[in-house]
């Protein structure tokens, strides 16, 4: 057996093994002194608090053992990606070694638990004796009133240290062995620590959530790629660095915040086009028939508005309401998606809820009274849907993946000419997954595209049915938002009325493939929501902004960030002179459609109507590529620069070193990774204040219809995660709806003013 060596053991726990072992001599010492003639339930506290001591010590050894045969483990495991047998073996052995450990840390916790639970006994055993004496002046406490002055010392030392032991130990961890004294800053070795941390982590909490046929699986999966992507981005730890030195770059960042940008010269966004977004809204909003909806609606009522709207208060209605693949027994999910639209059963034809990995539910709603087919597409609300949000590596979109923009006859010659000239083009392949399932489930048969009807769609809208010559209309949110513009590019060929609005969507596509679709895909982004800008890239470039941002904060130690930054320069070295991949259509890939007027036009025939009225005019407007490359953050003092200014001197710096192997916003070169954008047309919503606002009056006062404006962005922009305190709250779906609903009313009162003052 090994034996970790004392040098290889942390200070907290050599600390604690010692504070234990100090409680059980005098535990005993004092038991001893006082159990001949003292009863056993006066002298139970303190044997049972001196034995979880001696418990707690012996656990550490086997425990600390467990933890050097993982590392071991991990170090002896190959650094490369291969999938032969022999690594299968090492990833199974690794996977039991690290249960093993975990399964002994897991016994020291409840251990611990005991500990506390005995301090806090005996410390109400003694309160309640001082307060009631009336035991001998031989038993234990007795000690207090009638023994001599080194006696009384130590069972007040005892009492001291067995509570401070307990307290210290529910902050000290449970590790026993440092493990940085194996890993040292071996980069490989910290993937595949953490890849088993949060790989077992995620199938515990799955397993916790229901989902417990994950448990029990040992090759590599859909978890095992989310866990070695996520190992992957927490790969700074080999440079010596914790996460809250991470977290401390982070706040920096919010604390001196982004330049708000001026949206002067952008063109404002088509009034068509937001006031179909916003009438689609709901149905997008609709499809999270879950309780996430409720929760972040009502936080405290939420049970009770998930239960109304789930229609379980009226079970017997159960025959009002459609069946959906996957529903409960009383159709809960079909009546808080037709409560929340406000329609009637009839319109609800198909749906799914409980979906497996990479797949996503759906609603297909038939609205005669507007000649319109909706597809609603939920975004995240289950954990397979966050597992499809971690499969975010990219990967090549084939030609069937983009048979709507390649063989359709609606799109224009020169759109078709650059999507086939810079292949190969990339996507999120959780996303694409999720499309091409959803895509099977709703519309057949893939290969037959002259066949009117193979699937659900094409019972609906072919020629002589029901729904022949009604408009498509694919919304979704989040994620659900990135699926629904990867599906309404394999439907585009077929449904030349198909369009797509996808509101706060995870960026999906390349450059290339999300200029082409600007024609029939619409992405709604509100202010500084996160999700448009969530992409590998991107978490990259923040986790580079923070280490930059802790280097030039003067409270900083500067040699722990400098370490970290030649780590970091050092691991980008050894990837970037290994094995790349070769990519003669890299150029074309990159810089094909990047400034062209092509690229930054949208061919718009049903939204823009001239000043008469009159209908069915085909309009070009351009795009902005505004690239914003001047991106200097505004700070308390003038020492902070932004992480990826092109004018830093890098000579002997190892933080400038190290942006220089980071992906830039402003520039792209064949080593980097491909970046994802948000599909289609993109529109950004913003708060357009006229005069300043505090604080309290922003969150107690309803902001009027002039506060808000939508403008037409370049995809360019959403390319960097800004650090925000309302990142995460701009994302909620109603936050959008409220600010589309304020832009109409805004462009309605000024029409109105402009008309009364030309009268």
């Amino acid at each position: 057996m090994w034996v970790p060596a004392l040098k290889n053991l942390t200070w907290a726990a050599i600390i604690l093994g010692l504070s234990n072992t100090v409680v059980v001599l005098l535990g005993g010492f004092l038991v001893i002194l006082a159990y001949p003639s003292c009863d056993h339930r006066y002298v139970f506290p303190f044997v049972a608090v001196s034995f979880a001591a001696w418990v707690r010590i012996v656990a550490m050894v086997p425990s600390g053992i467990a933890q050097e045969a993982t590392a071991m483990t991990i170090l002896e495991s190959p650094s490369d990606n291969s999938a032969g047998v022999a690594d299968a073996v090492l990833r199974l052995e690794r996977r039991m070694r690290y249960k093993k450990w975990l399964w002994w840390t897991r016994f020291a916790t409840v251990i611990t638990v005991l500990q506390f639970v005995g301090a806090t006994y005996l410390m109400f055993h003694t309160a309640k004796y001082i307060s009631h004496p009336g035991t001998s002046s031989n038993c234990v406490l007795g000690i207090f009133s009638n023994g001599s002055w080194w006696k009384q010392r130590l069972l007040a030392l005892f009492i001291i240290m067995a509570c401070l032991v307990a307290l210290v130990q529910c902050f000290a961890g449970s590790d026993v062995v440092n493990w940085r004294s194996y890993y040292a800053t071996k980069d490989n070795a910290w993937k595949a620590h953490y890849l088993e941390v949060f790989d077992n982590g995620m199938r515990e909490a799955l397993c916790c959530l229901g989902r417990v046929r994950y448990l029990s699986v040992l090759e590599e999966d859909e978890v095992y790629s989310v866990a070695r992507l996520l190992g992957d981005l927490v790969a700074y730890r080999a440079s010596g660095t914790g996460h809250l030195e991470l977290l401390a770059g982070l706040a920096l960042l919010q604390r001196h915040g982004q330049s708000p940008r001026s949206f002067e010269d952008s063109m404002e966004a088509p009034e068509g086009l937001i006031q179909e977004a916003a009438a689609l809204h709901k149905f997008a909003e609709a499809a999270y028939t879950g309780p996430l909806l409720d929760f972040g609606r009502n936080p405290f009522l939420f049970p009770c508005a998930w239960l109304y709207r789930q229609g379980l208060l009226a079970p017997w209605a159960r025959n009002r309401w459609p069946i959906l693949n996957g529903d409960n027994w009383w159709r809960g999910h079909a009546a808080a998606f037709l409560k929340h639209v406000n329609l009637t059963s009839e319109v609800l034809r198909q749906g799914r809820v409980n979906q497996a990995k990479c797949e996503a539910a759906y609603f297909i709603v038939v609205l005669h009274h507007l000649r319109s087919v909706v597809v609603a597409v939920r975004g995240t609300e289950t954990p397979e849907d966050l597992i499809t949000d971690g499969l975010c590596k990219e990967c090549i979109l084939s030609a069937e993946d983009l048979d709507g923009l390649m063989n359709s006859s609606h799109v224009h010659p020169d759109v078709k000419l650059s999507v086939e000239s810079s292949f190969p083009h990339y996507g999120h392949s959780g996303i694409l997954g999720a499309a091409q399932d959803l895509f099977m489930q709703i519309d057949g048969n893939p290969g037959d595209y002259e066949c009117k009807s193979s699937g659900f769609l094409s019972s609906l809208l072919g020629a002589g049915c029901e729904c022949d010559g009604y408009d498509v209309r694919i919304v979704g949110h989040s994620l659900g938002g990135a699926i629904a513009a990867l599906l309404g590019i394999k439907l585009y060929r077929r449904y030349k009325n198909l369009h797509v609005f996808a509101y706060g969507p995870l960026p999906c596509v390349d450059a290339v493939v999300a200029d082409a679709c600007s024609e029939f895909v619409t992405s709604i982004v509100y202010d500084n929501e996160f999700s448009a800008r969530l992409s590998v890239g991107s978490i990259l470039r923040l986790r580079a902004a923070a280490i930059t941002a802790l280097s030039q904060d003067t409270k900083t130690d500067k040699a722990t960030i400098f370490r970290l930054a030649r780590q970091f320069l050092n691991l980008s070295e050894r990837q970037r002179s290994g094995t790349e991949v070769n990519n003669p259509a890299s150029d074309l890939y990159y810089g094909a459609i990047t400034g062209e007027d092509l690229n930054h036009q949208v061919y718009e025939s049903e939204y823009l109507n001239d000043s008469q009225g009159s209908e069915g005019q085909c309009r070009v407007f351009p795009l902005l590529n505004e690239a914003d490359k001047d991106s200097v953050i505004t700070m308390d003092h003038s020492k902070f620069t932004h992480p990826f200014e092109s004018n830093v001197d890098t000579f002997d710096n190892p933080i400038s070193q190290f942006m220089e192997t980071v992906p830039r916003s402003e520039s792209t070169s064949a080593r980097d990774p491909p970046e994802m954008y948000p599909p289609g047309l993109v529109i950004h919503i913003v708060p357009h204040r006229s005069l300043p606002m505090s604080m309290w009056k922003a969150c107690t006062v309803q902001l009027s219809a002039q506060n808000y404006k939508a403008y037409i962005a370049s995809r360019e922009s959403f390319k960097d995660i800004i650090v925000s305190p309302s990142m995460f709250l701009d994302h909620l779906p109603w936050r959008c709806r409220y600010a589309m609903k304020n832009v109409l009313e805004a462009r309605s009162a000024q029409g109105i003013l402009n008309e009364s003052y030309s009268v």
